[in-house]
């Protein structure tokens, strides 16, 4: 049995690896204040949460579809999934304490202790399937359609009948038969469990009926090694077939640990929508697109991270990006533009493992990976300056690429001067975009923004952190040729104050 909720063919792999830059992407994007309000102090789901949310670029369009229905399926079924869940959670945890001191080498312990792991599960599967006979016709997904028409078709009346009888005859009440040929040394070989014949006949016919001769012995009460040797007789007759029951045990353990796993990921989302609806805050599920389109466009966007941090509301933002390869973010300082670029980030990791994203609404391509480069504090072991560190970064990043990959610069070359930076920057990006990277960039070198602003305004989106006349933020995005002033009124105004002013005329 396959739970094929997050794939069509085959299980998620939690065991994968993660991409090379995970700590960039989850220092960067904050990504761990997601992770924990997916995970809830679950930390299971805390792993596969983090697992589907930086690996989905291995993914194809038609599997983000397909997690998508399913997503939705959980959010019209809330109550039916957490009750799946913790059902899997049940059983995996009745296991280890129904194993626990009975599995050891010797084939009776083994025998008893998969015998009521599988009684256990026998209840555990019959009610998993009372879960999909009673809820089937809400859910309309794929995922959950195939799921609950595998349990129904595999977990009949039938099944379970056959199964408790099989586990009643493995208690042996009646005794062990086994056959034995005579081998080498006369030793016994070749044992073999059989099952015991069933007399029909009614007990007074037994009872009077002539038996055929057999041969009997018996063990004196005290006799310890006659005990032990018919110990070894038993556990050599019953050693197939409790290792046959041990491996069917773990069949029915490894199927639910992967529908643990899968449900997970939906338990994941399903919590992170219920932080974010109660912070008053829209979700949506985007409209993919296959990836080198340049597809981007979105309404509301805004970066999930800031308000689960905030618990409130944040502003989004309004985007057409379609056609654009580049997009240059500029403005005044604390404007809203390393939130945007968060948003974005955060976004194209949800969108890319199948989730709903923090819009009102959103469509974009797929890529082939997600990079980030920030700005960094200083060196503190002074083995190398801050630009050094910059340009020794950006190198690594070059070498991981690939086409149609999306790369975040905020603040990204500043460590130098204007003159130097600008140009550093307008050669790298320039660079990128002739592989077919698709890159946003947060700056405020405005000789690096103008260039391109004049040079390639057809294929590039010039954001500006909105400020009103009197300095004012929105915190919103505007279409805007990027602007030479660096606000140091604001600087001004927010540092010498008057009060400091008449501090430094006293001193």
């Amino acid at each position: 049995m396959m739970a094929l909720l997050m794939h069509r063919d085959h299980d998620f792999d939690v065991q994968q690896s993660l991409p090379w830059n995970e700590r960039a992407l989850m220092q960067d994007l904050a990504l761990h204040t997601l992770l924990e309000a997916m995970a809830r102090d679950d930390k299971f789901v805390h792993e596969v949460a983090l697992k589907a949310l930086l690996t989905g670029w291995r993914i194809d369009l038609e599997t983000i579809l397909y997690r998508q229905a399913i997503a939705q399926d959980g959010l019209n079924n809330m109550t039916v999934l957490r009750e799946l869940y913790d059902l899997t959670v049940e059983a995996i945890e009745n296991k280890r304490k129904h194993l626990f001191g009975f599995w050891g080498r010797h084939p009776s312990m083994v025998l008893y202790g998969a015998r009521e792991t599988m009684q256990m599960f026998v209840g555990m599967l019959r009610r998993l399937r009372g879960i999909a006979r009673a809820h089937a016709a809400r859910f309309a997904s794929e995922g959950f359609s195939v799921l609950f028409a595998m349990l129904e078709r595999e977990l009949t009346d039938e099944y379970f009948t056959r199964i408790e009888a099989h586990l009643a005859e493995l208690k042996f009440r009646g005794g062990v038969l086994i056959s034995a040929e005579l081998g080498p040394g006369i030793a016994g070989s070749n044992y073999v469990l059989h099952k015991p014949r069933k007399d029909e006949r009614h007990w007074v016919r037994r009872l009077f009926a002539k038996r055929p001769p057999v041969y009997t012995f018996r063990l004196a009460d005290r006799d310890e090694a006659g005990a032990r040797a018919l110990s070894e007789l038993r556990d050599r007759g019953i050693n197939l077939v409790s290792n046959a029951l041990a491996q069917s045990a773990d069949h029915i353990d490894a199927f639910f640990q992967v529908l643990r796993t899968e449900l997970a990921f939906y338990i994941g989302c399903l919590n992170l929508h219920e932080r974010l609806s109660a912070l008053g805050e829209p979700t949506c599920f985007p409209r993919p697109q296959p990836g080198g389109q340049r597809r981007l466009r979105c309404s509301g966007l805004y970066d999930p991270c800031l308000a689960l941090q905030m618990q409130r509301g944040v502003v989004g933002n309004t985007v057409d990006a379609d056609g654009k390869n580049l997009v240059i973010i500029t403005g005044a300082n604390q404007g809203g533009k390393s939130s945007f670029l968060r948003g974005v980030g955060a976004a194209q990791l949800m969108i890319q493992c199948g989730m709903f994203v923090a819009a009102e609404s959103f469509e974009g391509e797929l890529c082939t990976g997600l990079v980030t480069h920030y700005k960094r504090d200083e060196d503190a072991t002074l083995k190398s300056g801050k630009f050094d560190e910059e340009l020794a970064r950006m190198s690594e990043i070059v070498d991981h690429l690939a086409p149609n990959a999306m790369l975040l610069f905020n603040e990204s070359f500043a460590a130098t001067n204007e003159r130097e930076g600008s140009e550093i920057a307008r050669q790298v990006v320039s660079a990128l975009l002739e592989k077919g990277i698709k890159v946003f960039f947060v700056t405020h070198l405005h000789a690096f923004a103008h260039d391109f602003f004049e040079r390639a305004a057809d294929r590039a989106l010039f954001l500006r952190a909105e400020r009103r006349p009197d300095g004012t933020r929105t915190f919103r995005l505007i279409e805007g040729e990027p602007l030479s002033t660096s606000h140091a009124q604001d600087l001004y105004e927010r540092i010498l104050t008057p009060s400091a002013v008449m501090i430094a005329e006293r001193g």
